[in-house]
């Protein structure tokens, strides 16, 4: 229960079904957790869903600044009682998906969190735009971890694949159960660790395309890449086979098969004038 003025001191904020709150609580894998953002002596650390501040405590005896967003209320006013002392951590409330994460870290940052597994990957790709966050480690639903690791040509390979692989390298750090929680999810769980690649597929100027192609792609996924093109780039059965085979692809092959530079080279070509289409 809570009064007016927000939760009783003496008393620990509960976990809210609106949110998709589950507290990790396991100490291992909250050690595992901060160990996978690295060194953080003299960084700033963005923590998404601070939750009770488990996380909270081990991120702010590593990091040089810790700012946590947390859309709970009673979570914030608890939170902000419990840190009060520490003028190198900063709760901010706020839904994560309206903040901009390079703002609140102020410059170069790490980012953690336990998210929400029913807004887990408008999180990922929202903590994807510029600035990015030079490693980020996720706590996320196995099957979602599954997806994102999955190499081309895997049962669970797809769109979020291959967006992702074409920005970051994804590590697989580890399986959690559902008793590391409370109240205990109806899912197996996993650590994610994310970090930019040095040689990401695509520019800039041409992620928001590259994200589109591939998911209007691998909603063809059945279909034959010539008819993919075809289809989701309105060329006709002449223009799409050119475009296939001057990237080297096979006209039979299918969405799932493609990496993500294959995916880059056909983006490439379609974002040339016609004529032009070779990569």
């Amino acid at each position: 229960m809570t009064s007016p003025s927000g939760p009783r001191r003496d008393r620990l904020p509960l976990p809210r079904k609106r949110f998709g709150q589950h507290f990790l609580k396991d100490s291992r894998v909250l050690d595992d957790i901060a160990d996978a953002l690295g060194d953080l002596r003299g960084r700033t650390v963005v923590e998404i869903g601070p939750g009770r501040g488990a996380l909270t405590d081990r991120l702010v005896s590593r990091a040089a600044r810790v700012a946590a967003i947390e859309v709970d209320r009673d979570l914030v006013q608890y939170l902000r009682t419990r840190y009060a002392g520490q003028p190198h951590v900063e709760i901010v409330e706020g839904d994560v998906l309206t903040q901009s994460l390079g703002h609140v870290a102020g410059g170069p940052y790490v980012l953690a969190g336990n998210v929400p597994y029913y807004i887990t990957t408008p999180i990922i790709f929202h903590a994807l735009e510029v600035p990015r966050p030079d490693v980020a480690v996720y706590l996320v639903q196995k099957e979602v971890a599954d997806r994102m690791a999955a190499p081309p040509g895997s049962k669970v390979y797809g769109a979020l694949s291959v967006n992702l692989q074409a920005l970051v390298h994804v590590e697989v750090i580890r399986n959690v159960p559902p008793g590391a929680f409370n109240p205990p999810p109806a899912v197996e769980s996993a650590v994610v660790r994310l970090t930019p690649r040095t040689d990401p597929v695509v520019p800039p100027s041409l992620e928001a395309r590259f994200r589109s192609f591939v998911l209007a792609a691998f909603g063809l996924r059945r279909k034959q890449l010539v008819r993919v093109v075809r289809t989701v780039a309105h060329l006709d059965a002449v223009q799409a086979l050119a475009v296939v085979t001057a990237c080297g692809l096979s006209p039979e092959a299918r969405p799932e098969t493609l990496t993500p530079a294959d995916f880059a080279m056909l983006i490439r070509a379609l974002s040339r004038p016609q004529g032009q289409a070779a990569p």
